[in-house]
């Protein structure tokens, strides 16, 4: 495998250019909370780049209030000037995309081969999406009794969203829950985690820029505790939580004292199932290079290959190829597919599974799972394990890290057993060209979403996005996702004359 090692000095002049993360509350931009200060550090470099504010529960307090009162304004906006506004935000935004491109890297080590073929886009198009959802939202007529009775119903807005924002995708959560909050006429406080706060920051300001008035969103980075104090406050009508399933059981039990409703999108262990009527080449490739994408960070990557018999070894091979021809390192480097973990933490519990998995003997070996990087940065070696067994804990857990597990199938039957045979259902791949079997693993696949073919998670943002079981539920993206934040209010009226 060939490392690529970060490049100091690119580095530090991009850090030099991100924003000074303040709270945003209101009209106010604190740069102090309650909660003291985190060091932001590089983690491709271990180079410190700012002390981020942290809020407490005073700063929450503040930030909810304040979306409390903008609320009935932001409601009662003409729906076409909301439109316009959240129209401006996506100019804004595209304005300034490389800026949020280099920011990301520095931020959490997101590849920049990531954001240019994958993320980027995907911000713009569900901000646009959502801007055109702003003055579409409808009612419908659900009884008339001529002379006598009318009933309708009434779309409207919950309120005050509290949101809870992933670290290892920050912008993307951003762009799949903010414009569909606002576009429905709430009013957002954003809790983004201690680890990634610039693209939070930026996020706002431009929105500020755009028209958005001051208490509409609202940002309060911090810790555990300010999110435990943003889902308890009785003045939030709604949580959107990306994460995990222990953080979202946590948040479930604090939500739980006013029955406020939630919608998860948590972690996932998902399946990719391997027909041998594939291109061997083109589908092994596909599988290495987009199994491991932002270094494994993500929930929905295809990380468990289950491939057919009369294909395996030949597979495998072309899998192993590609794996150990990928450039890694700098995150930087636009080849780069496989840059560093979020921090030391999660580069030691990564090498941790693998160490653990590799004692177990649980699968064989054929690449990765060591330190890279001369102690620099947070980096592991992307790892393959073939005959792996589907019941052992890194083949059921969600690693998060560049960490693929293959298995054997005889026919579908095993294929769709293997592949439910786990708490998780994000999503599911299948590689074919039978369109009979594509329509039959869809059917049968435990998962709230199936691609087929080398299809990508959110590649259109009008497709809805979201898991069941441990991977939770309700969903992001598309229609479904504008839904989520709106409640519907029935009215029956009399017209008889009195």
């Amino acid at each position: 495998m060939i490392f690529i090692p970060p490049n100091p000095q690119e580095h530090a002049a991009i850090a030099a250019t991100l924003p000074a993360v303040k709270l945003m509350i209101g009209e106010q931009a604190l740069s102090q909370g309650s909660a003291g200060t985190f060091s932001h550090v590089n983690t491709a470099t271990g180079q410190f780049q700012m002390d981020i504010p942290l809020a407490g529960e005073t700063e929450v307090e503040a930030a909810v209030l304040a979306a409390r009162a903008a609320f009935p304004a932001w409601r009662d906006m003409k729906p076409f000037r909301r439109r316009q506004v959240l129209d401006r935000f996506a100019d804004l935004i595209e304005q300034n995309i490389d800026r949020f491109m280099k920011m990301a890297v520095v931020e959490n080590g997101i590849p920049m081969s990531t954001m240019l073929h994958g993320m980027a886009p995907r911000i713009l198009a569900w901000t646009r999406y959502y801007a055109g959802w702003a003055d579409k939202i409808e009612g419908l007529v659900t009884g008339i009794n001529p002379g006598d009775h009318f009933e309708y119903t009434v779309p409207e807005p919950y309120g005050v969203i509290g949101h809870i924002i992933t670290w290892n995708a920050p912008l993307l959560s951003l762009a799949m829950k903010i414009p569909p909050s606002l576009a429905a006429g709430n009013t957002v406080v954003i809790k983004p985690a201690e680890f990634t706060p610039f693209s939070s920051q930026l996020f706002v300001e431009l929105g500020l820029e755009a028209g958005i008035p001051p208490g509409v969103i609202n940002v309060v980075p911090g810790g555990v505790a300010a999110g435990e104090a943003l889902v308890r406050h009785r003045g939030v009508d709604k949580i959107s939580f990306t994460g995990g399933p222990v953080g979202a059981q946590a948040i479930m039990r604090s939500a739980a004292a006013t029955l406020k409703p939630c919608v998860f999108e948590l972690g996932g262990k998902s399946a990719n199932l391997v027909f041998p009527d594939v291109d061997l080449a083109s589908t092994a490739a596909y599988c290495a290079a987009f199994g491991l994408s932002n270094s494994g960070q993500g929930c929905a990557l295809p990380t468990r290959m289950m491939i057919h018999e009369s294909i395996y070894e030949p597979f495998i091979q072309v899998v192993q190829a590609t794996m150990e021809q990928l450039p890694y390192g700098d995150p930087l480097n636009e080849n780069v597919i496989v840059g560093p973990m979020v921090n030391a933490v999660a580069c030691e519990r990564v090498r941790g599974m693998i160490g653990e998995a590799r004692a177990q003997q649980v699968g064989r070996f054929l690449s990765g799972g060591e330190a890279a990087g001369d102690g620099q940065g947070n980096f592991v070696t992307p790892t393959l394990i073939a005959e792996a067994d589907p019941y052992s804990t890194i083949a059921q857990k969600e690693v998060f890290g560049p960490v693929l597990c293959a298995f054997k199938f005889r026919d579908e039957a095993e294929a769709v057993a293997l592949a439910n045979a786990t708490e998780y259902g994000l999503a599911a791949y299948v590689q074919t060209n039978d369109l009979n079997i594509a329509q039959r693993m869809v059917r049968q696949l435990n998962a709230g979403t199936v691609f087929v073919n080398q299809a990508t998670p959110a590649s259109h943002a009008a497709s809805p996005f979201g898991g069941v079981g441990l991977s939770g539920f309700g969903r992001e993206g598309g229609k479904a996702g504008l839904e989520e934040f709106i409640r519907i209010k029935g009215v029956g009226m009399s017209v008889r004359a009195s």
